[in-house]
């Protein structure tokens, strides 16, 4: 058997939805045994289906180092729910974003997993606090939000419920860690987390554009697929600003700052940013890049976008 695969241990998912096969592929693809519990007749049809096409795709990337007929094998697909709980090491909830069926299934899940076990919720909005309270053990009990599709988008919000055992928080970062994603660990819940708080604030801005009528849809996903995601890609928000102004991101607040905070204001919004949070955050980037590299950091971003402006010609056919 491949030296990779973990053994005598296995990962429980309880919905074969979209993510419930793309965190299957996470696992699977990092030697995790990976039992995915489903009832629906055509997700149970399609699902390792759609496992295995997504695995061949990532290996013909170059993305996976193992042999795909080692890893296929890692999935198998229950009708049973206890059945992929009673030994597993970590369970994944994957089901639909309806508050209520969340309850039901975590206390459902509470009574068949051993009381060490995590058991995570993927909710994209909704705090474990708002469906796991009143479960047994809720101190195992969380959530890990991924980006989607998570075998892509390397990142996992956890975010613990105020129940939440930082043992368990600590017990889900090191296994988001060993099968490569980057745990983004919250202090505390908030709506939307931050992942969706990040992308809500841009899409209530585009929605709004739209409706004001002036630009118009097609033109808001060019602006960010070719100029704002092209720098994101390689850069986050912060860096990016920073690397935009001679002098760095404190320079850039106080040119832009006003413009930004006017900005919110006619949306009915306070988006000032204090002296106190600019320099926190300008700390925060000159212990990253201190401002005599900043000329070489500005090329490195440079030669990134290029490099990813070729290799984006070369798959739409236009080089």
């Amino acid at each position: 058997m491949a030296k990779f695969i973990k053994h005598n241990c296995y990962v429980g998912i309880v919905g074969a939805g979209s993510i419930g096969v793309a965190w299957a592929v996470v696992f699977a693809t990092r030697g995790y045994p990976v039992r995915l519990y489903e009832v629906a007749t055509d997700r149970i049809l399609h699902a390792k289906d759609e496992f295995l096409s997504k695995i061949s795709e990532l290996k013909k990337f170059g993305l996976i180092e193992n042999d795909i007929d080692a890893i296929a094998p890692l999935l198998s697909i229950d009708t049973d729910l206890e059945s992929i709980t009673d030994k597993a090491i970590h369970i994944q909830e994957c089901i639909p974003e309806i508050k209520e069926d969340k309850k039901k299934l975590f206390a459902l899940l509470s009574e068949l997993t051993p009381p060490d076990v995590p058991i995570a919720s993927s909710t994209s909005f909704l705090p474990a606090s708002t469906f796991a309270s009143d479960v047994s053990h809720r101190e195992r009990c969380l959530v890990i939000h991924p980006g989607n599709p998570p075998y892509l988008l390397r990142i996992a919000e956890i975010v613990p419920a105020p129940f939440t055992s930082m043992s368990v928080v600590e017990k889900s970062k090191q296994l988001m860690i060993d099968v490569q994603m980057h745990p983004i660990v919250l202090s505390h819940e908030t709506t939307g987390f931050v992942f969706n708080r990040l992308q809500g604030a841009l899409l209530n801005e585009a929605y709004s554009l739209v409706d004001d009528g002036i630009v118009s849809i097609e033109d808001i996903d060019l602006i960010v697929r070719d100029a704002l995601g092209l720098r994101w890609s390689v850069l986050g928000p912060f860096e990016t600003v920073d690397l935009n102004t001679r002098g760095g991101i404190k320079q850039h607040a106080a040119r832009m700052g006003p413009t930004y905070e006017k900005i919110g204001a006619e949306r009915g919004t306070n988006t000032s940013w204090g002296v106190e949070l600019v320099d926190k955050v300008a700390a925060a980037r000159r212990a990253k890049l201190p401002l005599e590299k900043w000329e070489e950091r500005v090329s490195w971003r440079d030669r990134a976008m290029m490099t990813l402006i070729i290799a984006r010609r070369k798959f739409l056919g236009q080089d």
